[in-house]
């Protein structure tokens, strides 16, 4: 078994050795510079982070976090008892609420 994981990481190893930039015998000045898209960068790096984009970055937070226990436990409904439809209800309210706050701050504060 450990042989095959050499065998197998080794090419991986020796091939990132021969492209990385700090490539003794073919020393390349292009790869040490910072790139955006493969293109020379302009401006500053730091930007202003927009205030109006956090309503949008906490919708889509809840509905993942939504989205994922939602799959979970719709994968197992037909294995479960009814009265496990409590729960997953309560944890609705949860995340609705915290839509329902989202969505009151980005209306109080104008940003959306």
């Amino acid at each position: 078994m450990f042989g095959f994981a050499v065998v197998a990481i080794a090419p991986a190893l020796l091939i990132s050795r021969m492209i990385s930039p700090e490539n003794k015998k073919r020393p390349n000045p292009v790869k040490g510079l910072p790139m955006e898209c493969g293109q020379v960068p302009s401006g500053a790096g730091r930007t202003h982070f927009m205030m109006q984009y956090y309503a949008y970055v906490l919708m889509f937070v809840i509905f993942d976090v939504m989205a994922i226990f939602l799959y979970a436990w719709g994968s197992t409904i037909l294995n479960m008892p009814r009265t496990a439809t409590l729960p997953i209800i309560a944890f609705l309210g949860i995340m609705f609420a915290a839509m329902a706050f989202a969505l009151y701050q980005s209306k109080r504060k104008n940003i959306w």
